[in-house]
């Protein structure tokens, strides 16, 4: 039999990728001279964003039987997430992302995942489900809902959890993932009664629960019996609500250098501060300022801050430099 790893502190499913991103800000791809290359995708962002807490984490993906995927793996485990449930997929190549940087909020993406990433081909039988259920966190991002066989692998680790405390579901709606925005609605509404967190900004939770008012946006995700749910509200902050307690913290404020992975990193201090079992407040205000020292940074997965430079800010300190 097998050796059985110990419980993951966090476990994650989902996008995985190269992300390449210019190395000057407010000129189009056509006139970009260098690159960086980085890690990348919102679940193994996360999953980044979870390791530098501390936090034991491991992602479920796919990559493709290429140099870049030979990359990622190494990349995985440099950056401290355990690569063993991420297979080679024989088939499609590993997906690559570009962006622009026109800061401070625009932030074009060209993903090249075509004919298809191997992320999507997670297939049920992949699965260690003993560690979907014992995993303090499970983390699921709508985009894995889109195609199959991912999406059957998807509920069926849903199925194994039993909405079990601390099963998230980032709400991360990519409109070109989908063919129809109904789809991605009907497919949000079935997992919705799997999970106890949802975690996405107003425009997703449109997707989600036809609702942009973020109070009546968290009011129509605690009906369909979330504990936690998170509205990101952009300038206005960040709501979230229980069936008992209602919190909004304000953004804080930094000058902008690349906005894409202020999310992830705000997703892995909230895996954090759920399983140091903080205040709700706390936690907001810690995941904010976790985003924001992302924002200041040109990449994502190598520009997540750990809890010390957190807690430096918290306290009034500057934000670091750039990783």
């Amino acid at each position: 039999m097998a050796e059985r790893r110990r419980p993951d502190d966090v476990l994650l499913m989902g996008r995985l990728g190269v992300d390449v991103y210019p190395l000057q800000d407010g000129v189009g791809l056509e006139d970009v001279t260098s690159f960086g290359k980085y890690l990348g995708g919102s679940a193994a962002n996360v999953a980044v964003a979870a390791a530098k807490h501390g936090r034991s984490s491991a992602l479920v993906s796919r990559v493709g039987d290429d140099p870049f995927g030979r990359y990622l793996l190494r990349e995985l485990d440099r950056l401290g997430v355990d690569p063993r449930e991420v297979r080679v997929d024989p088939q499609y190549p590993t997906p690559v992302t570009f962006c622009e940087i026109f800061p401070p909020d625009d932030f074009p993406l060209y993903f090249y995942r075509e004919p298809k990433a191997p992320d999507l081909q997670i297939a049920s039988e992949d699965l260690d489900l003993d560690a979907v259920r014992e995993a303090s966190i499970l983390w699921l991002t709508v985009t894995g809902f889109s195609q199959e066989p991912s999406r059957a692998a998807h509920h069926a680790a849903l199925a194994a959890r039993g909405r079990r405390a601390h099963t998230i579901l980032d709400l991360d709606y990519r409109p070109m993932f989908w063919a129809d925005p109904a789809e991605a609605s009907a497919q949000v509404a079935q997992a919705l009664d799997h999970v106890t967190v949802a975690v996405g900004n107003r425009e997703e939770c449109e997707v989600a629960v036809g609702e942009t008012e973020p109070d009546r946006a968290a009011d129509a995700l605690l009906e369909r019996g979330i504990e936690l749910a998170i509205v990101k509200q952009g300038p206005r902050g960040v709501l979230a609500k229980t069936r008992d307690e209602r919190v909004e913290v304000p953004p804080h404020f930094v000058e902008v250098v690349n906005g894409l992975g202020s999310g992830d990193a705000f997703g892995g201090a909230l895996c954090h501060g759920l399983l140091e079992g903080w205040g709700l407040e706390r936690i907001l205000r810690f995941a904010n300022v976790a985003g924001a020292i992302v924002a200041t940074r040109r990449e994502c997965s190598t520009a997540m801050p750990d809890a010390a430079e957190i807690e430096s800010v918290l306290a009034g300190g500057a934000i670091p430099k750039g990783a």
